[in-house]
C-alpha cells in the first residue's frame, strides 16, 4: 500500500500539467498514478469530518474509524490489531518506507499503539519490538533518528525525554541498523539485505526531495525498489509474501505551509515510486503482487488556477516553478540563520530567487525582514509570495474532507474501482491476505499486557474485568 500524505485529487493535476509543460508533452500524457486511478476514498475520523493522518492511517491499518491523534487505538484507546501485524504473525515478511519520521502518524498506526501520536519515544520502542507481539516491521526506512538517541546526544539534538538508547534495543532484538547513504548503498538494490534492518537517514523528518543532498539520502523511489526487492528475496521460500507500506509524507507538509515547489517535487518523486511498483508488479510472474495507494487526507485545498487583482482572469502559470531549487522551509532556515549585517540584501539578492523569484517587491522583502527570527512564518511568506506569481491559490494551511483519489494496479485490484470509506481498504488488504487481524487485536489485550496497556498506549487499568474509560485525549493536529 502507498499513502500519498496530504495528497488531493488537485495535486495531481497540478504536478501533471506542470511535467506537461517542462516536457513539452502532449496534453494526454499521464503521470505513472493517472494510469491506474481507479476510484476514490472518502475520509473522515470518529470525532471529526477532517481527519488528521493518525486516524487516517489507523483506518488504513486496521478497518476502523478512530478519533484524531489516535495511533492503532479505538475511541476508548484500546489498541486493535493491523494489517501489518496480523501478516507478520502469519509469516509474511513486512516493511514501511516514509520520508517522514519513521516515528511520526502514517507509520506507527501500522506498527504501534499509542492514544496520544505526539508520544514519539514511546512509539519508537514500540517499532523496534516493544510490545506484546514483538518486533513485527522486518525493514524500516526513513528519517527520525532523534527519537532512537538517549537525551544524552547532543548532535544531533536527541528528542526523547529518557536516556534509553533504542538504537541499542533495535540491534539488541536483531535489526541490522545503519543511518548513512553508504550503508543503504550496501544493500545493493536489496541483493545484500538481511532482515531485519532499519535505515534512519535524518535526525527529523527526510528531506523533500528538491532540497535532498543525494549523497547523504535516499529519494523515495530508491528506497521502494530496495523494499521490495529485499522482502521479494526474503520471503522467496515462503508459502506467503510480504506486506510494504510505503508513504510519500512530505507531500502533506509542503501543502502545511503552502509550499508549491516543495509539494509539486514530492509529488513527482511519490509517482516516480508508484511506477518503480508497478514495473515491480509488472516483472511479477505469478501475477501474485497487487498495488492499491490512497492519500489519507487532503491538505491545503489547493486551487491550480486563482484569480488575483489584476491578473488575466483564467490561467495559472507552471514556468513560475521551474526556477526553483529549493523549498520555503530550507530558505526560511536560512533566513533565521543569517549572521550577515545586510539582511534585506541577502533576502532579496539570495533568498528569492533560489525560490524563483526574481523580482520580489519591497513589501515582500520588508516583511521577511520583520518576521526574521520566525521560520513558520517566513516559510509561508516565502511560498504565497510564489503562488501569486504562479496563480496557484490554497484555500487552507490544514486539512480538507475532500474525497482522495484511489489507485490500484494487479490481478483483483479491480473490485476497488468506484469511491470507498477509508476503512475499506483495510478490509480488502484483510481479505486478500486471509489476514486474522481480530487475534492480534485479542492478544494486545490480554490482561498480562497490562503494564503496557496502561503505560505504554495510554489505556486504564482493567477494573471488574472491564477497562474503565480511557485515556483519550482529542486534539487537533495539523500534520
Amino acid at each position: 500500500m502507498t499513502i500519498p500524505d496530504g495528497f488531493g485529487p488537485a495535486s495531481q493535476v497540478f504536478a501533471r500539467d506542470y511535467y506537461q509543460w517542462l516536457h513539452n508533452t502532449s496534453w494526454s500524457e499521464q503521470l505513472p498514478a493517472d494510469t491506474i486511478h481507479i476510484g476514490s476514498v472518502r475520509t473522515r475520523a470518529s470525532d471529526s469530518l477532517v481527519t488528521d493522518s493518525a486516524a487516517a492511517a489507523t483506518a488504513y491499518a486496521s478497518g476502523i474509524h478512530t478519533y484524531n491523534g489516535g495511533i492503532g487505538v479505538d475511541d476508548d484507546a484500546v489498541p486493535v490489531g493491523t494489517v501489518l501485524e496480523a501478516a507478520k504473525a502469519q509469516g509474511y515478511k513486512t516493511g514501511m518506507v516514509v520520508t517522514s519520521r519513521i516515528t511520526h502518524a502514517t507509520p506507527a498506526s501500522f506498527g504501534s499503539h499509542s492514544y496520544d501520536r505526539d508520544l514519539e519515544s514511546i512509539i519508537a520502542d514500540q517499532l523496534i519490538g516493544g510490545t506484546p507481539l514483538g518486533h513485527t516491521t522486518d525493514l524500516m526506512l526513513g528519517g527520525g533518528l532523534c527519537f532512537f538517541q538517549p537525551n544524552t546526544t547532543d548532535f544531533p539534538k536527541s528528542c526523547r525525554p529518557d536516556q534509553i538508547n533504542a538504537i541499542d534495543q533495535a540491534k539488541d532484538n536483531g535489526y541490522n541498523f545503519f543511518s548513512s547513504r553508504a550503508g543503504f548503498d550496501a544493500l545493493d538494490g536489496g541483493k545484500n539485505a538481511t532482515l531485519p534492518f532499519m535505515g534512519l537517514f535524518t535526525s527529523s523528518h527526510m528531506s523533500y526531495e528538491v532540497d535532498r543532498n543525494a549523497s547523504v539520502e535516499p529519494s523515495l523511489s530508491e528506497m521502494t525498489k530496495t523494499a521490495l526487492h529485499a522482502l521479494k528475496i526474503a520471503s522467496a521460500n515462503s508459502d506467503v509474501g510480504f506486506f510494504l507500506m510505503v508513504e510519500g509524507s512530505r507531500i502533506d507538509h509542503a501543502a502545511h505551509s503552502n509550499d508549491a515547489v516543495g509539494h509539486l517535487h514530492d509529488i513527482l518523486e511519490w509517482n516516480n515510486a508508484v511506477q518503480a511498483i508497478k514495473d515491480f508488479i509488472d516483472e511479477d510472474e505469478d501475477e501474485s503482487t497487487i498495488l492499491i495507494g490512497a492519500a489519507d487526507h487532503e491538505c491545503g485545498g489547493l486551487v491550480a488556477g486563482g484569480q488575483f487583482a489584476g491578473a488575466p482572469e483564467y490561467g495559472w502559470v507552471p514556468s513560475a516553478l521551474e526556477p526553483a531549487t529549493h523549498s520555503s522551509s530550507y530558505l526560511a532556515s536560512k533566513i533565521v540563520a543569517y549572521k550577515g549585517d545586510d539582511l534585506p540584501g541577502f533576502i532579496n539578492n539570495t533568498i528569492f530567487p533560489a525560490y524563483g523569484i526574481f523580482d520580489a517587491n519591497s513589501t515582500e522583502v520588508n516583511v521577511a525582514v520583520a518576521r526574521n527570527a520566525s521560520s513558520s512564518f517566513l516559510d509561508v511568506h516565502i511560498a504565497q509570495s510564489l503562488s501569486r506569481r504562479s496563480m496557484v491559490k490554497w484555500t487552507t494551511l490544514g486539512h480538507s474532507s475532500v474525497d482522495v483519489n484511489l489507485i490500484a494496479y494487479g490481478k483483483g485490484s479491480e473490485v476497488l474501482a468506484g469511491n470507498h470509506e477509508n476503512v475499506e481498504l483495510a478490509q480488502f488488504m484483510i481479505d486478500t491476505l486471509a489476514l486474522d487481524v481480530d487475534s492480534i487485536t485479542t492478544k494486545l489485550n490480554d490482561v498480562a499486557n497490562q503494564d503496557w496497556l496502561d503505560n505504554a498506549v495510554g489505556v486504564m487499568k482493567v477494573v471488574d474485568g472491564k477497562r474503565v474509560g480511557g485515556a483519550v485525549e482529542k486534539r487537533a493536529h495539523q500534520c
